[in-house]
C-alpha cells in the first residue's frame, strides 16, 4: 500500500475515533431529567417524573423551533443568560447546564418543541425569554410510558416504535391519557449508533 493512502487511512480511522469519542463523552456527561421507573413491559417502561419546568415553542417546522429555542439558551432571555447544550458553561458567577431532552410533538399543522431545564429553576427564577413566541411553562407531576430506539429518528422507525408503544399499553390495559410525543438526548452530530430517542404518551397513573 502507497504511503499516502495509509495516511489517508490512518487520518480516516483518526477521525472516527474522535466522533465515536465524543459521542460517550457528550452522552454521559449531560444533564438528564431524573425519574423513577415504576414498571416495564414488552421493553417499554413506566415512568414517573416530578415537576419540571421547560422553555418552548411551537412554529410550522422543527428547525424553526430548534433555532427559537437555541437562541434562548445562548442569551435571548432577560439576565442575557448562556446555557449550554452539551455541557456546563460559566454565567454570571455561575454554573448552568441544559438538560436532556429534548421534547417535541405534533401541534396542528406544526410542532411543538421544549427544552427541559435543570431540576435547580423554578418559573419565577429561569431566566424570562426575551423572543416573541418562546415562554417557561411547567409540567405538572406524570407518569409516562416510553419505548426506547436507537440510530437516526426517521418517520419510519418513529410510526414502528410508536406503534409498539401504543399496541403494548393496551395489551397491558394502559389508558393513555394524551398524544404520542418524541424525546431525544444528543447533539445532531452524535454518531448514529450512540443516539437515543424515546417515543412516549402520558398515561394514568
Amino acid at each position: 500500500m502507497k504511503r499516502g493512502a495509509k495516511i489517508a487511512i490512518g487520518a480516516a480511522v483518526a477521525a472516527a475515533a474522535t466522533w465515536v469519542g465524543w459521542g460517550v463523552y457528550s452522552s454521559r456527561t449531560t444533564a438528564q431529567v431524573a425519574y423513577e421507573v415504576v414498571g416495564t413491559a414488552n421493553g417499554v417502561e413506566r415512568r414517573r417524573y416530578p415537576a419540571l419546568v421547560t422553555v418552548e415553542t411551537t412554529a410550522e417546522d422543527r428547525s424553526t423551533a430548534f433555532r427559537r429555542l437555541y437562541r434562548y439558551i445562548t442569551g435571548a432571555n432577560d439576565g442575557g443568560t448562556e446555557i449550554a447544550m452539551t455541557a456546563p458553561v460559566r454565567t454570571a458567577g455561575e454554573r448552568m447546564e441544559m438538560t436532556a431532552p429534548l421534547r417535541t410533538e405534533s401541534a396542528g399543522s406544526g410542532v411543538r418543541m421544549a427544552f427541559y431545564l435543570p431540576a435547580s429553576y423554578a418559573p419565577e427564577t429561569a431566566p424570562t425569554p426575551t423572543e416573541v413566541g418562546v415562554s417557561l411553562t411547567v409540567e405538572a407531576p406524570r407518569e409516562i410510558a416510553v419505548y426506547q430506539f436507537s440510530w437516526y429518528a426517521t418517520g419510519d422507525r418513529i410510526k414502528r416504535a410508536t406503534d409498539h408503544l401504543l399496541s403494548t399499553l393496551e395489551e397491558n390495559g394502559i389508558r393513555p391519557t394524551g398524544k404520542p410525543f418524541m424525546m431525544q438526548y444528543n447533539a445532531p452530530w452524535t454518531p448514529p449508533f450512540l443516539r437515543r430517542h424515546e417515543v412516549a404518551v402520558p398515561i394514568e397513573p
